[in-house]
């Protein structure tokens, strides 16, 4: 029986591990099956070279496990800056956005990421972008919608008013 090939174009190995890069969870699928060719008797450099990282990070791998066994395969958690929003900030933000922001004292009538970050700004005292602000209202379970354009309505004052100074039109066709 013929061992059978990837054949398709699109499956590469560079392809293969920038999709792992992407789906949460498949580094430690990789890091147990260079664990596994570890033990199989492969060296640190053959299985780096295989999975396209460093040697060093292989090296790290390895010492890691040695010192605290298989629990070592999943990755720590890293430590990240801490969210200017906290819980108490996020649920007066929820309550706050289930009303129009001129009852709170702003002076639109819906809200975007620009009102939000002045009601941070002058309630809470957090300071955000306005790109952040817009990613809240979405994490918060509401949406953003483009604003509505009402235009007035002329009148028959303003109409002719404009025929008088702006359109240019002969004086003998006026009506």
């Amino acid at each position: 029986m013929k061992a059978l090939t990837i054949t398709h174009d699109t499956v590469t190995r560079k392809a293969l591990l920038e999709l792992a890069e992407k789906i949460p969870g498949a580094w430690i699928g990789i890091r147990i099956a260079a664990l596994l060719l570890l033990c199989e008797g492969w060296n640190s450099s053959q299985v780096a070279r295989l999975f396209g990282l460093t040697r060093w990070s292989v090296v790290r791998w390895i010492q890691r496990i040695n010192e605290k066994g298989v629990v070592a395969v999943e990755s720590k958690k890293q430590p990240g800056r801490p969210c200017r929003v906290d819980q108490a900030i996020q649920k007066a933000l929820e309550k706050a956005l289930e009303k129009s922001p001129r009852t709170l004292g702003l002076k639109r009538n819906r809200w975007d990421g620009v009102v939000v970050v002045e009601y941070l700004a002058r309630n809470h005292g957090v300071r955000l972008k306005v790109r952040q602000a817009q990613r809240w209202i979405r994490r918060l379970g509401f949406s953003l919608r483009q604003p509505i354009y009402r235009y007035a309505q002329a009148t028959t004052e303003g109409v002719e008013e404009f025929r008088k100074t702006v359109k240019k039109t002969p004086d003998d066709q006026e009506k």
